[in-house]
C-alpha cells in the first residue's frame, strides 16, 4: 500500500490506475492537471503577473507532467512560463535572482522533494524579492508561504485505511484501482500577503480553507 506517490505508473510500482496487477496499489499525491490550478491561483492573487518562475524536479515524470499543465495553462492566461532546478541551494537562489531582475513576476513551487528540503530558502528568496509564490503543500504556507492548493494530505491517509481494511478482508491489491485526490485544499497566509504589499482577493479568501493572520 502507497500514500503520496506522484506518477505510480511511470514509476513502475503499478501496471495501471485502473488495474494496478501484482501486490501494490494505493494513492497519488497529485494529478498532473492540478498544476495548471496553481498558475490559474497565481493570477487571481496579483494580476499583474505576466511571468512565473516554476520550481519542479526535470528528473521525475511527475515534474515533467505538472510543468507541461503549466505551460497549458500560461497560454489561456497570457503568461510566460520558466522551469528552475531544486537540485541545491545555489540553483534556487541564481534562478530567483535572475527572475526577478524584471517586474511582474511569480512562483509555482509545485510538489517535489527538492522544493521541500529548500523551502525556508524559497520563501525568504520569495520575500526578499517581493515575488508572490503559489505551493502545493499548506505546511508551507504554515511556515510564511503565501498560498497553496493541494491534496487534503489526512483524507487520503484515511481512504488508505480502507483499503488496508478490504485487504485484510481478502480484497486483491491487484483489484483495487490506484486513486486520485479528491478533497482539496486552499490556504491562505494573510501576514505574508502583508509583507508583499498584496491585497488577496474576497473570492479567494472566500473559498480558503484556512487563512493564516
Amino acid at each position: 500500500m502507497f500514500v503520496q506517490v506522484g506518477d505510480p505508473v511511470g514509476t513502475g510500482l503499478v501496471d495501471s490506475l485502473d488495474r494496478p496487477g501484482g501486490s501494490i496499489t494505493g494513492f497519488m499525491n497529485y494529478e498532473f492537471s492540478l498544476a495548471g490550478k496553481w498558475l490559474e491561483l497565481l493570477k487571481q492573487i496579483a494580476p499583474n503577473v505576466t511571468r512565473a518562475l516554476v520550481f519542479r524536479d526535470p528528473s521525475s515524470a511527475g515534474g515533467i507532467g505538472q510543468f507541461t499543465a503549466i505551460q497549458g495553462a500560461a497560454q489561456l492566461h497570457g503568461v510566460e512560463v520558466r522551469p528552475a532546478g531544486v537540485r541545491d541551494a545555489g540553483e534556487i537562489e541564481r534562478a530567483v535572482a535572475t527572475f526577478a531582475r524584471y517586474a511582474n513576476g511569480g512562483l509555482i513551487v509545485t510538489g517535489n522533494a527538492g522544493s521541500t528540503v529548500y523551502r525556508e530558502l524559497i520563501i525568504e528568496l520569495a520575500a526578499r524579492h517581493k515575488l508572490p509564490a503559489v505551493y502545493a503543500d499548506s505546511y508551507i504556507v504554515a511556515e510564511g508561504g503565501l498560498v497553496s492548493y493541494g491534496p487534503d494530505r489526512i483524507d487520503q491517509y484515511r481512504k488508505a485505511a480502507n483499503y488496508v481494511d478490504r485487504i485484510l478482508r481478502g480484497e486483491k491489491s491487484a483489484d483495487l484501482p490506484v486513486q486520485a485526490p479528491t478533497k482539496y485544499e486552499l490556504v491562505v497566509n494573510l501576514k505574508t500577503a502583508k509583507t508583499l504589499g498584496l491585497d488577496i482577493p474576497q473570492s479567494v479568501l472566500t473559498r480558503a480553507d484556512q487563512v493564516i493572520e
